[in-house]
């Protein structure tokens, strides 16, 4: 019994890390959208200080080619739009991911304290010499 115990507890202690290894990259991700959010509302306002005697030019491999104003804030203004829900997908995701990654600590909690218990005698608990 104490065996089968064990290899439950290894087998949630891998879960837990492949969970704590998704969550860490759904935070490195969501922190790229951050970026790429503060740097497209940055052009937006860019965008905004200019009027139609101005020229805007877009970057297409090494290329610049020539845009319309409207066009190009009309291509900014949907650039947010997907970096905001891609933001808010991120977010719950990663609350789904905390809620899963709780459960597996109260698992692996209950499964540490019956692994304890299942333990023969002798081995249950550190013998500690008192004398001096």
């Amino acid at each position: 019994m104490a065996e089968a115990i064990q290899k439950k507890l290894q087998s949630e202690l891998e879960k837990y890390q492949q969970l704590q290894k998704d969550v860490s990259k759904s935070m490195s991700a969501r922190q790229k959208l951050e970026a790429q959010l503060t740097e497209n509302n940055i052009v937006k306002e860019e965008l905004a200080l200019l009027d139609i005697q101005n020229t805007v030019y877009k970057l297409i491999g090494p290329v610049l080619v020539k845009q319309d104003l409207d066009e190009a804030k009309a291509t900014v203004s949907k650039r947010l739009e997907y970096i905001n829900g891609e933001i808010q997908r991120y977010e719950t995701l990663l609350k789904e991911m905390e809620r899963k990654s709780e459960q597996h600590r109260e698992v692996l909690s209950s499964l540490q304290h019956v692994n304890i218990f299942c333990r023969p005698s002798g081995l249950s608990r550190p013998r500690v010499n008192y004398a001096r």
